[in-house]
């Protein structure tokens, strides 16, 4: 599913900030680059080279999972995808800031968010998003 929404979003010319790392991070920037998008990492790391391979710009924040706040004030809005504690903060966070947040594929279920049947379905609601349809 991330591997999907990196590639759609991608495809779209949306560029994609995530945390860089592993899992379903280094999945969304594989779709990224698979579709000639461009992915920035925000590494919790003091060092670049801790990104996964897929990551086009890595920014080694060196703050640890502090730079999950910057990833939420950031973003235009989040589409999380699985996820544990880290994610459940970014969803905290980006609701917080008043960006719209899109669930999918086992994303825990926090109300304000909105829960979304496939990667096609958070494309349209990003979309929505990006031009301004819905604040």
């Amino acid at each position: 599913m991330a591997t999907q929404m990196g590639a759609l979003l991608a495809g779209h010319g949306v560029t994609v900030l995530c945390g860089g790392r592993s899992g379903v991070m280094e999945a969304v920037c594989r779709g990224v680059d698979e579709a000639g998008g461009l992915s920035i990492g925000l590494l919790p790391d003091e060092e670049p080279e801790a990104a996964n391979p897929y990551v086009t710009v890595p920014l080694a924040t060196g703050i640890g999972v502090a730079r999950n706040a910057l990833i939420a004030r950031a973003a235009l809005c989040l589409v999380a995808v699985g996820g544990g504690y880290g994610t459940l903060s970014e969803i905290a966070f980006a609701l917080q800031f008043k960006r719209p947040v899109f669930l999918l594929d086992g994303a825990p279920t926090v109300e304000g968010a909105l829960r979304c049947a496939d990667a096609g379905q958070a494309l349209e609601q990003v979309a929505r998003v990006f031009l301004a349809l819905e604040r």
